[in-house]
């Protein structure tokens, strides 16, 4: 009888301790994942083909018309999926149009 509780003895201190790491592994896991930002690749990604995407139709404007635009509402050879990235930019033009300036302000879900 004694020697059925040293082995029942021993299996809940194997599982007590078991259950220790696995819950510390959870939270240092949890505690990681909350201090870094799960969209931060992603925003990246997208915020860097907004760019693109707006200074390609920038320029498009520029050698069809002879100057950059106004604002990015005076833009005409866009497509559906260009409102999105012209959406996620800043566009700020010179006073006489030779040059601009874009800045993104949105990737996928914040500014990258």
């Amino acid at each position: 009888m004694q020697r059925w509780s040293k082995i029942y003895l021993a299996i809940g201190i194997g599982a007590f301790a078991f259950f220790c790491v696995l819950a510390t592994i959870i939270s240092v896991s949890v505690a990681s994942f909350i201090r870094t930002d799960p969209t931060e690749g992603v925003d990246r990604k997208f915020g860097n083909q907004h760019l693109k995407t707006t200074a390609a139709l920038i320029e498009l404007h520029k050698v069809r018309d002879g100057q950059y635009p106004e604002t990015l509402d005076d833009l005409r050879y866009t497509g559906v999926w260009d409102a999105l990235a012209l959406q996620s930019v800043e566009y700020v033009p010179n006073a006489d149009h030779t040059v601009y300036f874009v800045e993104v302000e949105r990737g996928w879900a914040r500014k990258p």
